[in-house]
């Protein structure tokens, strides 16, 4: 049996009717920016991540930056950040003027490790940016009293996380803001590029409103330098079908990485995933760890069975911040978790069967790995 990492077509067809009666109503409305769909989205979403504020923007990299922006971080500032993340956290701080400063994660969930983060503040620290990365939040209680200590901002950064719960509270509402990305492999995709900010203050809100419509409130009047970044009226359409769905789709997604989980237990010297108490992960990625992922992956792709790697390379040994290697120096946790990682097909429109099928492979083949490993030793 073949299967695939990610099956969207199936998703789609599921809403196929309704998204085609959103686009309609788009297409005959005539007004295909920032109108009654993005408004629209925006209340619906706010009150989904229990925020007063919700503002669409293009990406989940313009969602961090316009945060960053519209609280003013510029050129001296730093900004903790996790060294095992996709580089768009890193960007949004560069491209605000600030500097990251990476921060280890913890071995067990992949998120940045809070008890690591208080001797990475310096006087020059404004903000911490946790990512819920895979789709289970980040340890936000010790993060949030250290902020509050240091009067530092959290920005959550929620792109792979729509819907994670941290102690009964959903991401997107745990901080001072958040970011979200709505690109179309995500828990809650779009047809193309998307993204929003949460939060439950006014003034950040109304910056953000202004930063991303070019520094204009009113056409042709512009307050700031601004950008074009908007969440155009067909992605919002779609947006607010999909949001509708969005429960189910996580619980189906939970159930698929309970058989993962359940069947792949004690499987020879494969690390799963570890769930602590306080996080309700969406789980939009199953990540496990191998030392000899590679061939895991290759022997995998022999069967039919999709995988990927998030991320093969560090954003601190990347060539974008090559220049900054001399300033963080190795990050072992980083980089070996890059070395290792390797996610495993998973949506929520995969079948039980083929969650079986997937946790029945990788079983075999870490076995057959291991007798290997002991043979050559």
């Amino acid at each position: 049996m073949k299967v695939p990492f990610l099956d969207l077509g199936t998703a789609h067809q599921e809403v196929r009717e309704e998204m085609e009666e959103a686009l309609s109503r788009v297409l005959k409305s005539g007004w295909y920016i920032l109108g009654k769909e993005v408004e629209a989205f925006e209340e619906e979403f706010a009150a989904y991540c229990g925020t007063k504020y919700c503002v669409g923007v293009a990406n989940g990299l313009d969602a961090l930056h316009l945060i960053l922006r519209a609280y003013g971080l510029a050129s001296g500032d730093e900004v903790i950040v996790p060294s095992n993340t996709y580089i768009a956290t890193w960007l949004a701080v560069s491209h605000a003027g600030a500097r990251p400063v990476p921060v280890e994660p913890d071995a067990r969930t992949f998120n940045i490790d809070p008890a690591r983060i208080e001797e990475a503040v310096s006087p020059r620290t404004k903000a911490i940016i946790p990512v819920h990365l895979y789709g289970q939040p980040a340890d936000m209680d010790p993060i949030l009293a250290l902020a509050e200590k240091r009067g530092l901002r959290v920005i959550e950064d929620s792109a792979q996380a729509h819907g994670a719960t941290y102690n009964g509270r959903r991401t997107g509402g745990l901080g001072h803001a958040a970011g979200f990305s709505f690109y179309p492999g995500k828990n809650l995709g779009a047809l193309g590029d998307g993204g929003a900010v949460t939060t439950n203050d006014g003034e950040l809100a109304d910056k953000v409103r202004v930063l991303r419509n070019y520094g204009s409130r009113v056409k042709y009047y512009n307050e700031v330098r601004g950008f074009n970044s908007r969440l155009d009226e067909m992605q919002a359409a779609l947006l607010r079908v999909k949001l509708r769905r969005l429960d189910d789709w996580n619980e189906r997604r939970r159930e698929i990485a309970s058989i993962y989980i359940g069947e792949m237990s004690g499987s020879p010297e494969l690390v799963l995933p570890v769930t602590p108490a306080w996080a309700d992960p969406v789980w939009h990625l199953f990540v496990v760890r191998h030392f000899r992922r590679d061939h895991l992956q290759n022997r995998l792709a022999e069967q039919g069975i999709g995988t990927l790697i998030h991320y093969p390379v560090p954003p601190h040994l990347s060539e974008a911040y090559g220049d900054m290697w001399c300033d963080t120096g190795p990050l072992p946790i980083a980089e070996a978790m890059s070395s290792s990682v390797l996610s495993l097909p998973m949506g929520p429109h995969m079948g039980f069967d083929q969650a079986r099928v997937v946790s029945a492979a990788v079983r075999r083949e870490c076995e057959e790995l291991a007798v290997d490993r002991r043979l050559s030793i």
